[in-house]
């Protein structure tokens, strides 16, 4: 029989504060899920966070009317739909379960063959002036990045292909690309497109605000591939497919409901000729391991946006199991999360 046992709330802190679509927040609350699964036991993450997944309150009550229903973990993961971080706790601890059982790793599970041994992470350059961005980008290179992602949209379209040109120069031999986190009219997009096709980016991020696909497949035509991640909340995956709207889209594990859903939608966005980055919402330890996995099984060979742990001022286990080393998270061959 497979059940919830136990549902711990947490809360970490954050090393600087975190500005979302709801406000500033400055802690990261959230639940551990202790679950069995036959003779297994192991432990799931719910780190909800507004305006991505269901509010704190409405997951743990979630959680809590899970475990009291003593419902199989199964039947829980079908009926949490709109709760995907309270679906990702469960979720994800199941698929541990079951690798574990079978003796292999989380990630080998989850692609039912041997995974890359290690995932390919990105750096991430903030806001900022040109001689900021190169700095902060200096900093990356010295320490072994080989993708550059720089957020845009705040300082100017103008300032930001600057910015671009600047990281460009520093890096002739790096992948470098954008995150406009929906912050473009049509008309910035269409400016800074064309002066990043000459640039060598490697995507730009939600360049206009979700729910746009018919525009975002006309910026495609401008030679320089776009890649979605808010959309995914407010459009169904396949209009988005269908629409031509992105060449690559950003999977949150958090968000969409745990590793075995995202890793669905990895699947359905390659038969559209998609491809995937994995990421987190500044997620605990238990969490970015499971979104580690994941990366290794989808192995698209892009960069992914998991080297996020030093957002947090303390964490659910230190110092980080799955720490990043010279641009990559390296996995290790003991089976369930490291």
């Amino acid at each position: 029989m497979s059940r919830i046992r136990r549902v711990e709330p947490f809360e970490l802190g954050l090393a600087e504060p975190l500005v979302t679509a709801t406000g500033t927040i400055t802690t990261r609350r959230g639940f551990l899920v202790t679950v069995s699964h036959g003779d297994v036991e192991t432990i799931g993450e719910a780190t909800p966070l507004a305006g991505w997944t269901e509010p704190h309150e409405r997951c743990g009550d979630a959680l809590e009317r899970a475990r009291a229903s003593g419902d199989s973990l199964e039947t829980l993961i079908g009926d949490m739909k709109r709760t995907p971080a309270a679906r990702h706790a469960v979720e994800s601890a199941l698929a541990v379960a079951r690798a574990r059982q079978r003796d292999v790793s989380l990630a080998s599970y989850l692609s039912g063959d041997t995974a890359p041994g290690s995932v390919a992470v990105n750096a991430t350059v903030g806001h900022g002036t040109p001689a900021e961005t190169v700095r902060a980008g200096e900093r990356a290179l010295a320490e072994g990045f080989e993708t550059l992602k720089l957020k845009v949209g705040v300082e100017g379209v103008q300032q930001d292909i600057d910015r671009v040109r600047a990281i460009r120069e520093l890096a002739a031999d790096h992948n470098v690309r954008v995150d406009a986190n929906g912050a473009w009219t049509l008309e910035q997009a269409q400016e800074f497109l064309r002066a990043a096709s000459e640039l060598d980016v490697e995507f730009v991020e939600q360049p206009l605000e979700p729910g746009r696909a018919a525009d975002s497949a006309t910026l495609r035509e401008l030679g320089v591939p776009i890649a979605l991640d808010e959309s995914l909340g407010t459009i169904a995956p396949e209009r988005l497919f269908d629409a031509g709207a992105a060449d690559v889209i950003v999977l949150k594990p958090m968000a969409v409901g745990g590793p075995v859903a995202a890793l669905s939608l990895s699947r359905m966005a390659a038969d559209s000729g998609v491809r995937s980055v994995v990421t987190t919402t500044i997620d605990g330890a238990y969490a970015r391991a499971s979104a580690t996995h994941l990366a290794a099984a989808i192995d698209s060979k892009l960069a992914c946006g998991l080297a996020t742990a030093d957002r947090l001022s303390t964490d659910l286990v230190t110092p980080d199991p799955l720490p990043v080393e010279a641009g990559r998270i390296r996995l290790p061959g003991t089976l369930g999360y490291w």
